[in-house]
């Protein structure tokens, strides 16, 4: 017999007594997403590769250590997809979503792959929800985003998680605030690990967002990035701390917050819990004023958040969060007999057909082991028919917590009509 074959390492099955936790969250996040008038958008799998080395930035972690990346049979270059964004401006551009008039909303619910070592909350294969918003490039944009995120948390009943804010500048400001980052880590360069040495010339900021510890320690006292912001992105700064003041949403200063991707600009923010051990947050995004052009697109500001799925389970489960599971069988009807098992196939497809979860028997049990299968599907009500009911075209419908009964007619309205 030939061994077993398992699933790769950093992957996870959804098995069906759990797919119910995934698909009352996920339908959290798309009523939020549409309430604040986002629509959904859906994306390759996979990508050309350079679409992230351009997107994401070839200095990120992402890029450096983490991707999918193999050659095809035509020779090119793919990637199976790490993060969201990037495809989303592709699309954006390449559809010409645009030509529309801006702002595009949009969100997403997607698997990304990324080749890290696996541990609690961080796996290779993992789903994240994201939003994207394209088109404007006003503090109150920002706002709207990290709002989107506010209302969720709360329609999860999920508690104590934080908010971290920072601005990191843009194309203006960012070089002085490189030259400053550039000239302390020069003094300590030889503390810091073989990653960050190449940093140091293309972008010392992603030092920042080194995970060696040695390399946090020493980014801790590194120059702060709030002191080097120009006039436009202090005000844009300000104006967005204000909004969110105006609506009662409480965050902290971060100026350690850089994000994990190039492509980010002014405003940045995570949502933090300490319900998750060392894979903190929960939650996490930015503006990114110039990845469309990046791509090749005009100028066109933009910003957006993702947040991971299995995260958000981890928080829920940690907190005591109870995932409300759907009934899994409204009526278990028995059949008796060899006559009655073509009326019964009937009456249950007819009930299915109109909107009830009805069940019957398909492995040849005797009726007492029909009756315990129905208690293991969880049936609300059970129902025998054999002969004498087929012969009287009535039966029997037990009430399965309170072993009531009442009579109904063998039709599938009569029979859902007393059940519903």
């Amino acid at each position: 017999m030939p061994d077993l074959i398992m699933k790769p390492k950093g992957t996870n099955d959804v098995l069906p007594g759990e797919s119910y936790r995934w698909h009352y969250i996920e339908s959290i996040l798309r009523k939020t997403a549409e309430d604040f008038g986002y629509r959904e958008i859906r994306f390759p799998a996979f990508e050309y590769t350079e679409l992230f080395v351009r997107g994401v930035g070839d200095t990120t972690d992402v890029v450096q250590k983490e991707m999918f990346t193999f050659t095809d049979r035509g020779g090119r270059s793919i990637t199976l997809r790490p993060e969201g964004t990037a495809s989303v401006v592709r699309s954006f551009l390449e559809n010409s979503l645009y030509g529309a008039g801006l702002p595009v909303k949009c969100y997403y619910i997607v698997p990304n792959f990324r080749g890290e070592q696996p541990q609690a909350g961080r796996y290779r294969e993992f789903h994240q929800f994201g939003v994207e918003y394209l088109g404007s490039p006003c503090p109150s944009a920002d706002a709207e985003v990290i709002g989107i995120y506010t209302v969720i948390l709360e329609r999860l009943g999920i508690k104590n998680i934080r908010l971290n804010i920072n601005s990191i500048g843009c194309p203006k400001c960012r070089p002085n605030y490189h030259a400053a980052l550039k000239s302390y880590f020069d003094s300590r360069k030889s503390e810091l690990c073989g990653t960050c040495l190449g940093r140091m010339e293309k972008n010392p900021m992603r030092i920042l967002d080194c995970k060696s510890p040695v390399c946090k320690k020493i980014a801790a006292d590194s120059p702060v990035v709030l002191d080097f912001l120009c006039d436009e992105c202090r005000e844009h700064f300000e104006n967005t701390k204000a909004m969110l003041d105006a609506m009662d949403i409480k965050y902290s200063i971060d100026p350690q917050i850089v994000r994990g991707l190039d492509y980010y600009t002014k405003t940045v923010f995570e949502f933090v819990s300490s319900d998750l051990g060392a894979q903190s947050t929960v939650c996490g995004g930015g503006r990114y004023d110039g990845l469309v052009e990046t791509l090749g697109g005009q100028p066109t500001p933009g910003l957006g958040f993702a947040s991971g799925l299995e995260r958000l389970m981890m928080i829920m489960d940690a907190q005591g969060i109870i995932i409300p599971e759907p009934g899994r069988c409204s009526i278990f009807i028995a059949a008796l007999g060899e006559k009655a098992d073509m009326p019964v196939q009937k009456l249950v497809h007819d009930l299915r057909r109109m909107g009830v979860q009805a069940e019957r028997d398909t492995a040849g049990r005797g009726l007492k082991a029909q009756m315990k299968y129905a208690d293991r599907l969880g049936a609300s009500y059970s129902m025998v028919i054999g002969d004498n009911e087929l012969g009287e075209g009535k039966a029997k419908i037990k009430d399965m917590s309170t072993g009531g009964q009442f009579e109904c007619l063998l039709t599938a309205e009569d029979i859902k009509k007393a059940i519903m």
